[in-house]
């Protein structure tokens, strides 16, 4: 049965290619264009693209191109080769700004981006691309259906950088680089004032600033303690109401107690 079944998968394949070449060496490009508007209804794109491809230079110009167009920036995109779709969507505009069609192509310029965005831990670049678009389009189309999905989509590109940044500041801790943890977290809490973990990384700016402080030699000690209570200061302001409050605030106390120390055996030696 099984070997049946794979002769009968053969037979209808080969038929489906045996069909599709006939249509490629058609000279009648009417007909060539009805079978690709057939193959891209039956989302046949890759047999619809090569159709396409060929009517492309001959329809340019008549009423049937823009049609035309469309489609075969959709074949690329539903056969997922986002960066060619990208650069279609993107000629169809500029081809056709005044269609109906240009808001559309507008916004899956944008979202080809958005497809191509990676994992957390890779480069994010085309994370960035997509925020940047995603908000060019909302800024030129302020009354489009699409905005809230743009605006949603910004939101989960931001939360991915977010990560990402919180994942190297996180890195530079765990190797002991402590004062680049402790600039890491800084930068991220400026990139991202509104995060829902802003205490978080104002209290690992506080911990990396007291472990760089522990660390230093004698005579860097006292200053960079006063560097650790100023960022304690700092969180208890910024978020009194905040469950981590207490940790900064032992940190203030620690680092308080430290400089007494200091300060104590420096009159110890001096005596």
């Amino acid at each position: 049965m099984r070997f049946i079944g794979v002769i009968l998968l053969v037979v209808v394949f080969g038929t489906g290619c045996s069909n599709f070449a006939k249509v490629q060496k058609s000279t009648d490009y009417d007909y060539k264009l009805k079978m690709a508007d057939q193959y891209y209804a039956k989302k046949k794109y890759n047999y619809a693209q090569q159709l396409y491809e060929e009517l492309f230079p001959l329809l340019k110009g008549s009423d049937k191109f823009e049609d035309v167009y469309y489609k075969y920036a959709y074949c690329a995109y539903n056969q997922k080769d986002y960066l060619n779709a990208e650069n279609l969507f993107k000629g169809f505009v500029e081809v056709f700004p005044t269609s109906k069609r240009a808001e559309e192509m507008e916004y899956m310029r944008a979202y080809t981006y958005y497809r191509q965005s990676p994992k957390v831990e890779l480069d994010q670049t085309n994370t960035s691309k997509t925020i940047g678009f995603m908000q060019t389009f909302i800024n030129t189309h302020p009354g489009s259906e699409k905005n809230k999905e743009a605006s949603d989509i910004i939101d989960k590109c931001r939360a991915k950088l977010e990560a990402k940044e919180a994942m190297s500041a996180e890195l530079y801790y765990n190797l002991r680089q402590y004062k680049a943890s402790a600039i890491a977290y800084t930068n991220l809490l400026n990139n991202f004032p509104d995060s829902e973990k802003s205490d978080e990384y104002k209290l690992k700016v506080v911990r990396s600033y007291f472990e760089y402080a522990s660390l230093s030699v004698d005579e860097k000690k006292e200053e960079r303690f006063e560097k650790v209570i100023e960022e304690c200061n700092e969180f208890i302001d910024r978020f009194p109401e905040s469950k981590l409050r207490k940790d900064a605030e032992r940190f203030l106390n620690l680092s308080q107690n430290n400089i007494k120390a200091l300060k104590n055996e420096q009159v110890k030696t001096s005596a």
